[in-house]
Protein backbone atom coordinates (compact mmCIF):
# COMPACT_ATOMS: atom_id res chain seq x y z
CA UNK A 1 0.00 0.00 0.00
CA UNK A 2 1.05 2.79 -0.64
CA UNK A 3 1.24 6.18 2.06
CA UNK A 4 0.66 10.09 1.74
CA UNK A 5 2.43 10.90 5.06
CA UNK A 6 5.97 12.70 4.69
CA UNK A 7 8.45 9.61 5.69
CA UNK A 8 6.14 6.84 5.26
CA UNK A 9 8.37 3.98 2.90
CA UNK A 10 11.76 5.52 5.70
CA UNK A 11 9.04 4.48 8.22
CA UNK A 12 8.92 0.98 7.05
CA UNK A 13 12.35 0.04 8.92
CA UNK A 14 10.98 1.39 12.16
CA UNK A 15 9.03 -1.03 14.86
CA UNK A 16 7.48 -0.94 17.93
CA UNK A 17 9.41 -0.86 21.03
CA UNK A 18 6.32 -2.15 22.81
CA UNK A 19 3.34 -4.28 22.73
CA UNK A 20 0.95 -2.24 23.88
CA UNK A 21 -1.03 -2.19 20.54
CA UNK A 22 -0.53 -5.66 19.24
CA UNK A 23 -1.73 -4.74 15.74
CA UNK A 24 1.08 -1.80 15.42
CA UNK A 25 3.88 -2.78 14.38
CA UNK A 26 5.29 0.05 12.12
CA UNK A 27 4.03 3.81 12.25
CA UNK A 28 2.45 2.65 8.87
CA UNK A 29 -0.08 0.49 10.96
CA UNK A 30 -0.22 2.85 13.98
CA UNK A 31 -1.53 5.45 10.83
CA UNK A 32 -4.32 2.77 9.62
CA UNK A 33 -5.16 2.53 13.12
CA UNK A 34 -5.64 6.24 13.73
CA UNK A 35 -7.92 6.79 10.53
CA UNK A 36 -10.48 5.19 12.93
CA UNK A 37 -9.68 7.18 15.88
CA UNK A 38 -8.98 11.07 14.80
CA UNK A 39 -12.16 12.88 14.75
CA UNK A 40 -12.75 16.38 15.76
CA UNK A 41 -12.57 16.14 19.17
CA UNK A 42 -8.84 15.30 19.02
CA UNK A 43 -8.26 18.15 16.68
CA UNK A 44 -6.76 21.02 18.46
CA UNK A 45 -9.46 23.60 19.66
CA UNK A 46 -8.10 26.66 17.12
CA UNK A 47 -8.76 24.10 14.11
CA UNK A 48 -11.98 22.75 14.83
CA UNK A 49 -13.96 24.40 12.49
CA UNK A 50 -11.68 23.25 9.89
CA UNK A 51 -11.58 19.75 10.44
CA UNK A 52 -13.32 17.50 8.46
CA UNK A 53 -12.98 13.80 7.21
CA UNK A 54 -11.53 14.70 4.13
CA UNK A 55 -8.61 16.34 6.41
CA UNK A 56 -8.66 14.28 8.77
CA UNK A 57 -5.42 14.52 10.27
CA UNK A 58 -5.78 18.53 10.69
CA UNK A 59 -4.64 19.59 14.18
CA UNK A 60 -3.49 16.09 15.12
CA UNK A 61 0.01 16.57 15.33
CA UNK A 62 1.26 17.19 19.15
CA UNK A 63 -0.68 14.31 20.15
CA UNK A 64 -0.20 11.89 17.43
CA UNK A 65 4.03 12.88 17.15
CA UNK A 66 3.90 11.99 21.58
CA UNK A 67 1.97 8.60 21.39
CA UNK A 68 4.30 7.30 17.97
CA UNK A 69 6.80 8.16 20.54
CA UNK A 70 5.52 5.60 23.21
CA UNK A 71 5.17 3.32 20.88
CA UNK A 72 8.63 3.58 18.91
CA UNK A 73 10.51 5.62 20.76
CA UNK A 74 12.53 8.26 19.25
CA UNK A 75 12.25 12.25 19.40
CA UNK A 76 9.77 14.51 18.92
CA UNK A 77 10.73 17.78 16.95
CA UNK A 78 8.75 20.31 16.12
CA UNK A 79 8.64 22.49 12.66
CA UNK A 80 7.93 26.20 13.66
CA UNK A 81 4.71 27.61 12.27
CA UNK A 82 4.52 31.19 13.89
CA UNK A 83 2.68 32.47 17.06
CA UNK A 84 4.38 30.10 19.01
CA UNK A 85 2.83 26.79 17.35
CA UNK A 86 5.27 23.79 15.96
CA UNK A 87 3.97 21.35 14.15
CA UNK A 88 5.09 17.97 15.27
CA UNK A 89 6.95 14.65 13.61
CA UNK A 90 8.91 12.13 14.64
CA UNK A 91 12.27 11.13 14.43
CA UNK A 92 13.70 7.33 15.49
CA UNK A 93 17.13 5.85 14.73
CA UNK A 94 17.52 8.68 11.93
CA UNK A 95 14.12 7.64 10.15
CA UNK A 96 11.90 10.98 9.88
CA UNK A 97 8.27 10.48 9.83
CA UNK A 98 5.30 13.00 9.83
CA UNK A 99 1.75 11.03 10.65
CA UNK A 100 -0.18 14.44 9.88
CA UNK A 101 1.74 16.07 7.06
CA UNK A 102 -0.83 15.70 4.80
CA UNK A 103 -2.76 18.59 6.50
CA UNK A 104 -0.55 20.73 4.46
CA UNK A 105 -1.92 19.42 0.90
CA UNK A 106 1.23 20.30 -1.51
CA UNK A 107 2.96 22.65 0.92
CA UNK A 108 6.63 21.08 1.79
CA UNK A 109 8.16 21.53 5.20
CA UNK A 110 11.45 21.55 6.29
CA UNK A 111 12.40 18.38 8.37
CA UNK A 112 16.04 19.55 9.84
CA UNK A 113 17.42 21.89 12.05
CA UNK A 114 14.03 21.39 14.08
CA UNK A 115 13.69 22.05 18.30
CA UNK A 116 13.12 18.90 20.23
CA UNK A 117 9.95 19.06 21.72
CA UNK A 118 8.47 17.77 25.03
CA UNK A 119 5.79 16.59 26.35
CA UNK A 120 5.78 18.41 29.80
CA UNK A 121 5.53 21.34 27.71
CA UNK A 122 2.80 20.63 25.16
CA UNK A 123 0.97 18.66 27.64
CA UNK A 124 0.79 21.68 30.49
CA UNK A 125 -2.14 22.68 28.22
CA UNK A 126 -4.96 20.70 30.08
CA UNK A 127 -6.85 20.51 26.95
CA UNK A 128 -3.99 19.13 25.05
CA UNK A 129 -2.95 16.19 27.46
CA UNK A 130 -6.85 15.17 27.42
CA UNK A 131 -6.80 14.61 23.64
CA UNK A 132 -4.12 12.70 24.10
CA UNK A 133 -5.60 10.32 26.66
CA UNK A 134 -8.42 10.33 24.80
CA UNK A 135 -6.52 9.28 21.38
CA UNK A 136 -4.78 6.84 23.16
CA UNK A 137 -7.95 5.06 24.89
CA UNK A 138 -9.82 4.91 21.44
CA UNK A 139 -6.74 3.43 19.87
CA UNK A 140 -6.79 0.61 22.62
CA UNK A 141 -10.32 0.07 22.36
CA UNK A 142 -9.90 -0.70 18.71
CA UNK A 143 -10.25 -4.66 17.56
CA UNK A 144 -8.57 -4.01 14.26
Amino acid sequence: MTYNFYGWHDSKNVRAVTDIYPSIITPCDLYDNLLHVWCEYTCTPRLRAEWSTENITLGQCAITAFLAQDIFGGKVFGVPRGDSNFHCYNIVDDHIFDLTSEQFGDEELCYTGNPEQFREIHFSRREKKERYDYLKSKLKELKI
